[in-house]
């Protein structure tokens, strides 16, 4: 268990604007992570091995990207307990992101909305990061990278920025997510449409060929989707990400749905919802993915998980892993032992 209980903690960060806390925390976590004062937050990996898409992951829990976009924190993140740990998502050319204030916390419902937008340091500076991290991997920790466009780039370009950007993070990932379902860069989610998806996997399992011969290895890629999905759009998904040999996918990224918090402080700010309201939504989409990818497809559930009840919801429903955030948020570096305990078989 980490040292200092987040309940200590807890009240100190939710003082401050929501971007900030998460700024702080971060700093820390890069400042401190490799040196004794990890201890602060360290906790022993549960030991329940599972294999998926090849690859063979300590534990169901991940943590989902977002949360550490430019890689800086992997090793501090990774000694919480993680099984496998999800960065970015990074896009080809560095760029500030949406106007501030972007985050705001909805703690009536353990919620938060975010409209970020994208904001990183750019690739080379990801990269960078990534190759910089050690403890994590060497420990058996699977790392994800995730890929995006930058919001400057047309959409009808897109395929261009998510090609550079698989280039760039094949040679140091253990899996890719291809993220086409933030809510905050404008008209990203029409790449969920069945001829543009059709043509945006396509693409990229062409160059993934290309980068398996000249890496002399098989990285397998996900695609992370929304929740806002109608079952013609799933059903559609699914038919697509099997057609183009994409090894998994990601249910789902936040929602633009506000129906679980109406009336609520910030209900009404722009951007994606996550948390406790996001759950159900979240594993609908799993299980109807199940339905239609069969048994051994690949599926990472992620989407108001808060407790370990939450994370064994997401197993029935028909998921492989399952991934945290906004849990992380109100209930501390605990909660990936916790969800990790619940799920040993």
């Amino acid at each position: 268990m980490p040292i200092v209980p987040y309940a200590l903690t807890r009240p100190f960060l939710f003082g401050l604007d929501p971007e900030r806390a998460h700024e702080l925390t971060l700093d820390a976590i890069a400042s401190l992570q490799g040196t004794p004062l990890q201890c602060l937050w360290s906790a022993a990996r549960v030991d329940d091995p599972v294999t998926v898409a090849g690859l063979r992951f300590p534990n169901r829990v991940g943590l989902a990207a977002g949360l550490d976009k430019n890689g800086r924190c992997i090793d501090g993140l990774g000694a919480m307990g993680f099984g496998f740990i999800e960065v970015g998502t990074v896009t080809p050319k560095a760029q500030p992101g949406n106007p501030k204030p972007r985050m705001f916390r909805l703690p009536e419902r353990e919620a938060l909305i975010n409209r970020m937008g994208f904001n990183n340091e750019g690739l080379d500076a990801f990269i960078a990061n990534v190759r910089n991290s050690r403890s994590f991997r060497a420990k058996g920790g699977i790392l994800g990278l995730n890929i995006g466009k930058n919001a400057a780039t047309p959409i009808e370009d897109a395929a261009s920025d998510y090609l550079k950007g698989l280039d760039g993070v094949y040679p140091h990932a253990d899996y890719v997510t291809v993220n086409i379902s933030s809510p905050n860069t404008k008209n990203l989610r029409a790449l969920q449409s069945d001829e543009a998806l059709d043509a945006l996997l396509g693409a990229l399992q062409q160059r993934r060929a290309q980068l398996a011969t000249q890496h002399g290895k098989t990285v397998p890629v996900f695609l992370k989707i929304a929740p806002d999905l109608d079952d013609a759009q799933v059903k559609v998904i699914a038919a697509t990400l099997r057609a183009n040999g994409i090894d998994g996918v990601i249910a789902t990224n936040t929602t633009i749905s506000r129906e679980a918090v109406q009336g609520l402080p910030h209900a009404e700010e722009a951007g994606g919802l996550s948390g406790t309201p996001v759950r159900e939504a979240s594993n609908r989409v799993i299980a109807m993915l199940r339905a239609e990818l069969g048994s051994g497809y690949p599926i990472i559930g992620v989407g108001g998980v808060m407790n370990g009840a939450d994370a064994r919801a997401k197993l029935a429903a028909g998921a492989d892993l399952v991934q945290v955030y906004t849990g992380l948020i109100y209930r501390g570096p605990g909660l990936a032992g916790e969800v990790a305990r619940a799920l040993k078989r």
